[in-house]
């Protein structure tokens, strides 16, 4: 391995992620087509990579700061922190029933600090 955390766990839960932005965005797929779904898909596994990464260290600080990153490089070009929000909301929902509780928990716990901090920025 290349010391990047395995994240084939989350394969399905990416899946459902992208599917369901897709869904709910239908004009992204005529705006980008399949090369944006294929982006959405591995920007969804570095959100996972992070997410990752920032419990197998137990610091929160790791993925909030990936999320206020990832939000300053989206907004320059042309993002809201509305869509890393929805998208992080959608990756917390799909987590649900799929891994032990505990890191359920600790995902959600995660996921949610980062998007109160999104939501706190200017």
């Amino acid at each position: 391995m290349n010391g990047q955390p395995d994240i084939r766990m989350y394969d399905a839960i990416i899946r459902e992620v992208t599917a369901g932005i897709y869904e709910a965005y239908p004009e992204l797929m005529d705006k980008y087509g399949e090369a944006g779904k294929r982006k959405c898909i591995e920007d969804n596994e570095h959100h996972c990579r992070y997410l990752e990464t920032s419990l197998a260290l137990r610091d929160d600080k790791v993925f909030t700061d990936y999320a206020l990153w990832l939000n300053n490089l989206l907004q320059k070009r042309g993002m809201s922190a509305d869509h890393v929000i929805d998208n992080f909301e959608r990756i917390a929902a799909a987590v649900q029933g799929r891994m032990p509780d505990e890191k359920q928990t600790r995902i959600a716990r995660l996921l949610q600090s980062a998007i109160r901090l999104l939501r706190e920025e200017p």
